[in-house]
Protein backbone atom coordinates (compact mmCIF):
# COMPACT_ATOMS: atom_id res chain seq x y z
CA UNK A 1 0.00 0.00 0.00
CA UNK A 2 1.67 3.30 -0.71
CA UNK A 3 1.45 6.74 1.10
CA UNK A 4 -1.48 7.84 -1.13
CA UNK A 5 -3.88 5.33 0.25
CA UNK A 6 -2.32 5.39 3.62
CA UNK A 7 -3.40 8.72 3.46
CA UNK A 8 -6.63 7.89 3.53
CA UNK A 9 -6.98 4.99 5.73
CA UNK A 10 -4.45 5.08 8.30
CA UNK A 11 -4.05 8.34 10.47
CA UNK A 12 -0.61 8.31 11.06
CA UNK A 13 -0.24 9.02 6.99
CA UNK A 14 -3.50 11.57 6.66
CA UNK A 15 -2.28 14.84 4.83
CA UNK A 16 -2.74 18.02 6.55
CA UNK A 17 -3.51 17.85 10.93
CA UNK A 18 -5.49 14.59 10.85
CA UNK A 19 -7.94 12.24 8.97
CA UNK A 20 -11.25 11.16 10.56
CA UNK A 21 -9.97 7.19 10.61
CA UNK A 22 -9.39 5.40 13.55
CA UNK A 23 -6.93 2.08 14.80
CA UNK A 24 -6.52 -0.26 17.18
CA UNK A 25 -2.66 -1.12 18.77
CA UNK A 26 -3.24 -4.83 19.50
CA UNK A 27 -0.38 -5.37 23.34
CA UNK A 28 0.76 -8.99 22.02
CA UNK A 29 4.35 -8.06 21.97
CA UNK A 30 5.66 -9.20 25.77
CA UNK A 31 9.51 -8.78 25.35
CA UNK A 32 12.38 -7.23 23.74
CA UNK A 33 15.73 -7.18 22.08
CA UNK A 34 17.38 -4.26 23.24
CA UNK A 35 18.07 -1.88 26.11
CA UNK A 36 16.88 2.10 25.61
CA UNK A 37 17.85 4.38 27.72
CA UNK A 38 14.86 6.47 28.10
CA UNK A 39 12.36 2.71 28.64
CA UNK A 40 10.93 2.74 32.13
CA UNK A 41 9.70 -1.04 32.04
CA UNK A 42 6.26 -0.99 33.37
CA UNK A 43 2.20 -2.18 32.59
CA UNK A 44 -0.10 0.07 33.78
CA UNK A 45 -3.84 1.98 33.50
CA UNK A 46 -2.98 5.41 33.73
CA UNK A 47 0.27 6.97 31.14
CA UNK A 48 -0.76 8.15 27.81
CA UNK A 49 2.73 7.49 26.73
CA UNK A 50 4.01 4.58 23.95
CA UNK A 51 5.13 1.13 25.00
CA UNK A 52 2.65 1.27 27.62
CA UNK A 53 -0.30 -1.48 27.99
CA UNK A 54 -2.41 -2.83 30.92
CA UNK A 55 -2.35 -5.77 29.64
CA UNK A 56 -0.86 -8.43 27.17
CA UNK A 57 -3.41 -10.38 24.31
CA UNK A 58 -3.10 -13.75 22.34
CA UNK A 59 -3.29 -13.38 18.87
CA UNK A 60 -6.29 -15.24 19.13
CA UNK A 61 -7.66 -12.62 21.73
CA UNK A 62 -6.01 -9.56 19.47
CA UNK A 63 -7.99 -10.89 16.93
CA UNK A 64 -11.21 -11.29 18.54
CA UNK A 65 -10.51 -8.00 19.54
CA UNK A 66 -10.14 -6.58 16.46
CA UNK A 67 -13.68 -7.71 16.12
CA UNK A 68 -15.13 -6.19 18.89
CA UNK A 69 -13.06 -2.42 17.97
CA UNK A 70 -14.63 -2.67 14.55
CA UNK A 71 -18.06 -3.14 15.76
CA UNK A 72 -17.99 -0.41 18.65
CA UNK A 73 -15.96 2.08 15.74
CA UNK A 74 -16.43 1.04 12.54
CA UNK A 75 -14.49 3.92 11.41
CA UNK A 76 -11.41 2.22 13.05
CA UNK A 77 -9.44 1.01 9.79
CA UNK A 78 -6.28 0.25 11.06
CA UNK A 79 -4.63 -2.94 13.41
CA UNK A 80 -1.70 -1.68 14.49
CA UNK A 81 1.46 -3.46 17.08
CA UNK A 82 3.58 -1.45 18.56
CA UNK A 83 4.25 -3.25 21.80
CA UNK A 84 4.48 -3.13 24.42
CA UNK A 85 7.81 -5.20 23.65
CA UNK A 86 9.24 -5.25 20.09
CA UNK A 87 7.17 -6.71 17.78
CA UNK A 88 10.01 -8.46 16.22
CA UNK A 89 12.16 -10.23 18.93
CA UNK A 90 9.10 -12.83 19.02
CA UNK A 91 6.55 -14.73 16.94
CA UNK A 92 3.57 -13.20 18.44
CA UNK A 93 3.16 -9.77 16.12
CA UNK A 94 3.46 -11.64 12.77
CA UNK A 95 1.46 -14.59 14.24
CA UNK A 96 -1.58 -12.05 15.29
CA UNK A 97 -1.31 -10.66 11.51
CA UNK A 98 -1.82 -13.42 9.54
CA UNK A 99 -4.94 -14.37 11.70
CA UNK A 100 -6.16 -10.49 11.06
CA UNK A 101 -5.10 -11.00 7.34
CA UNK A 102 -7.36 -14.20 7.38
CA UNK A 103 -10.67 -13.10 9.30
CA UNK A 104 -10.31 -9.00 9.18
CA UNK A 105 -8.75 -8.68 5.55
CA UNK A 106 -9.76 -5.04 4.93
CA UNK A 107 -7.69 -3.77 7.78
CA UNK A 108 -4.58 -2.01 7.63
CA UNK A 109 -1.78 -3.41 9.23
CA UNK A 110 0.63 -1.62 10.70
CA UNK A 111 3.82 -2.71 12.95
CA UNK A 112 6.05 -0.72 14.57
CA UNK A 113 10.07 -2.37 15.66
CA UNK A 114 13.32 -1.20 16.91
CA UNK A 115 15.13 -2.95 13.78
CA UNK A 116 17.07 -5.54 15.17
CA UNK A 117 15.39 -8.06 13.00
CA UNK A 118 14.08 -6.65 10.23
CA UNK A 119 16.67 -8.11 7.86
CA UNK A 120 15.68 -11.94 9.44
CA UNK A 121 11.82 -11.26 9.29
CA UNK A 122 11.62 -9.07 5.85
CA UNK A 123 10.23 -12.68 3.95
CA UNK A 124 8.24 -13.18 6.42
CA UNK A 125 6.69 -9.29 6.88
CA UNK A 126 6.25 -9.51 3.09
CA UNK A 127 4.37 -12.73 3.04
CA UNK A 128 2.09 -11.72 6.34
CA UNK A 129 1.04 -8.49 4.13
CA UNK A 130 1.67 -5.86 6.75
CA UNK A 131 0.79 -2.58 4.72
CA UNK A 132 2.79 0.03 6.81
CA UNK A 133 6.68 -0.51 9.18
CA UNK A 134 7.66 2.23 11.34
CA UNK A 135 11.04 1.54 12.68
CA UNK A 136 12.66 3.56 15.42
CA UNK A 137 16.10 5.03 14.10
CA UNK A 138 17.49 7.25 16.83
CA UNK A 139 20.68 7.52 15.29
CA UNK A 140 22.43 6.58 12.61
CA UNK A 141 26.47 6.93 14.32
CA UNK A 142 27.04 4.17 16.54
CA UNK A 143 28.83 6.49 18.59
CA UNK A 144 25.55 8.90 19.44
CA UNK A 145 23.85 5.51 19.25
CA UNK A 146 25.31 3.60 22.16
CA UNK A 147 24.63 6.96 24.13
CA UNK A 148 20.77 6.06 23.30
CA UNK A 149 20.49 2.11 23.61
CA UNK A 150 22.76 0.44 26.08
CA UNK A 151 22.90 -2.91 24.71
CA UNK A 152 21.04 -5.46 22.44
CA UNK A 153 20.84 -8.81 22.73
CA UNK A 154 20.96 -10.22 18.66
CA UNK A 155 21.26 -14.10 17.90
CA UNK A 156 22.02 -15.18 21.55
CA UNK A 157 24.39 -12.84 22.17
CA UNK A 158 25.05 -9.53 24.62
CA UNK A 159 26.06 -6.63 22.68
CA UNK A 160 27.03 -3.60 24.60
CA UNK A 161 28.16 0.02 23.57
CA UNK A 162 29.23 1.14 20.22
CA UNK A 163 29.42 -2.75 19.03
CA UNK A 164 25.62 -2.87 19.76
CA UNK A 165 24.85 0.23 18.33
CA UNK A 166 26.75 -0.84 14.87
CA UNK A 167 25.16 -4.03 14.71
CA UNK A 168 21.26 -2.29 15.21
CA UNK A 169 22.20 0.66 12.99
CA UNK A 170 23.21 -1.70 10.22
CA UNK A 171 20.11 -4.02 10.74
CA UNK A 172 17.92 -0.95 10.56
CA UNK A 173 19.51 0.60 7.48
CA UNK A 174 19.20 -3.40 5.50
CA UNK A 175 16.10 -3.83 7.12
CA UNK A 176 14.45 -0.44 5.56
CA UNK A 177 15.97 -1.29 2.08
CA UNK A 178 14.56 -4.81 2.15
CA UNK A 179 10.98 -3.73 3.00
CA UNK A 180 10.95 -0.80 1.12
CA UNK A 181 12.21 -2.80 -1.97
CA UNK A 182 9.02 -5.11 -1.25
CA UNK A 183 6.81 -2.28 -1.58
CA UNK A 184 5.58 -1.77 2.27
CA UNK A 185 5.44 1.82 2.83
CA UNK A 186 7.94 2.74 5.62
CA UNK A 187 8.03 5.55 8.47
CA UNK A 188 10.77 6.48 10.72
CA UNK A 189 10.54 7.50 13.89
CA UNK A 190 13.59 9.22 16.19
CA UNK A 191 13.21 10.71 19.77
CA UNK A 192 14.93 13.77 20.10
CA UNK A 193 16.79 14.18 22.87
CA UNK A 194 18.03 17.28 22.24
CA UNK A 195 21.39 16.98 24.62
CA UNK A 196 22.62 13.45 22.48
CA UNK A 197 21.36 13.66 19.09
CA UNK A 198 19.64 17.04 18.75
CA UNK A 199 22.45 18.32 16.51
CA UNK A 200 22.15 14.50 14.32
CA UNK A 201 18.61 14.74 13.07
CA UNK A 202 19.30 15.96 9.62
CA UNK A 203 21.60 13.48 8.85
CA UNK A 204 19.22 10.62 10.38
CA UNK A 205 16.40 12.06 8.11
CA UNK A 206 18.69 12.21 5.18
CA UNK A 207 20.29 8.57 5.82
CA UNK A 208 16.37 6.87 5.92
CA UNK A 209 14.83 8.28 3.01
CA UNK A 210 18.33 7.34 0.64
CA UNK A 211 17.46 3.99 2.36
CA UNK A 212 13.80 3.78 1.51
CA UNK A 213 11.56 5.31 4.09
CA UNK A 214 8.98 7.46 3.18
CA UNK A 215 7.83 9.75 6.21
CA UNK A 216 9.62 10.78 9.32
CA UNK A 217 8.28 11.37 12.57
CA UNK A 218 10.16 13.66 15.50
CA UNK A 219 9.24 12.23 19.20
CA UNK A 220 10.23 14.19 21.94
CA UNK A 221 11.87 12.86 24.69
CA UNK A 222 9.75 11.74 27.61
CA UNK A 223 12.21 11.78 30.51
CA UNK A 224 11.98 8.19 32.22
CA UNK A 225 14.29 5.87 33.17
CA UNK A 226 17.90 6.20 32.40
CA UNK A 227 17.22 9.89 31.09
CA UNK A 228 15.06 11.05 33.78
CA UNK A 229 17.02 13.94 34.32
CA UNK A 230 17.48 15.24 30.45
CA UNK A 231 15.61 17.68 29.95
CA UNK A 232 12.60 17.03 26.89
CA UNK A 233 13.11 19.46 23.66
CA UNK A 234 11.06 22.16 23.46
CA UNK A 235 8.81 23.62 20.53
CA UNK A 236 11.41 25.24 19.07
CA UNK A 237 13.82 22.52 18.88
CA UNK A 238 11.11 20.21 17.66
CA UNK A 239 10.20 22.97 14.80
CA UNK A 240 13.72 23.37 13.97
CA UNK A 241 14.51 19.30 13.99
CA UNK A 242 11.43 18.99 11.68
CA UNK A 243 12.48 21.68 9.61
CA UNK A 244 15.77 20.35 8.76
CA UNK A 245 14.20 16.60 8.29
CA UNK A 246 11.86 18.23 5.30
CA UNK A 247 14.46 18.89 3.41
CA UNK A 248 15.07 15.58 2.88
CA UNK A 249 11.97 13.34 3.76
CA UNK A 250 7.70 14.24 4.38
CA UNK A 251 7.45 15.16 8.31
CA UNK A 252 4.53 13.73 10.38
CA UNK A 253 3.26 16.00 12.45
CA UNK A 254 0.53 14.84 14.77
CA UNK A 255 1.80 12.27 16.61
CA UNK A 256 -0.50 11.68 20.15
CA UNK A 257 2.03 9.40 21.90
CA UNK A 258 0.05 6.57 22.29
CA UNK A 259 -0.38 3.78 24.08
CA UNK A 260 0.74 -0.15 22.78
CA UNK A 261 -2.96 -0.35 23.73
CA UNK A 262 -4.81 2.75 22.21
CA UNK A 263 -8.05 2.09 20.41
CA UNK A 264 -10.19 4.59 18.98
CA UNK A 265 -9.61 8.13 16.95
CA UNK A 266 -6.76 10.15 17.11
CA UNK A 267 -7.63 12.95 19.54
CA UNK A 268 -10.97 11.39 20.21
CA UNK A 269 -12.31 9.22 23.15
CA UNK A 270 -9.99 6.15 23.59
CA UNK A 271 -12.56 3.12 23.73
CA UNK A 272 -9.90 0.78 24.93
CA UNK A 273 -11.42 -0.15 28.05
CA UNK A 274 -14.58 -1.18 26.01
CA UNK A 275 -12.03 -3.63 23.93
CA UNK A 276 -9.79 -5.20 26.27
CA UNK A 277 -11.61 -7.96 28.46
CA UNK A 278 -8.39 -9.09 30.96
CA UNK A 279 -6.14 -6.82 32.82
CA UNK A 280 -2.81 -7.65 33.73
CA UNK A 281 -0.44 -5.62 36.38
CA UNK A 282 2.98 -6.29 35.99
CA UNK A 283 6.57 -5.72 35.00
CA UNK A 284 8.13 -6.38 31.75
CA UNK A 285 11.05 -5.24 29.25
CA UNK A 286 9.74 -3.41 26.33
CA UNK A 287 11.27 -1.35 23.86
CA UNK A 288 9.20 2.35 22.41
CA UNK A 289 7.78 1.36 19.38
Amino acid sequence: MNIEELSLLHPCFARGEKNAKGRIHLPVSPGCNIECRFCKRDFNDTEQVPGVASSLLTPKEAVEAVGRAKEACPDITVAGIAGPGDTLATDFALDTFELIKREHPTMVKCMSTNGLMLPDRAERILEVGIDSLTVTVNAVDPEIEAKINAGINYHGKHYEGVEAAEILIRNQLEGIRLISEGGITVKVNTVLIPDINGEHIETVAKTVSEAGAKLYNIIPLIPRHELATYPPPTCEQIDGARQKAEKYIEVFRHCMHCRADAVGILGGEDIGEQIYLKRIQGETPFSHG
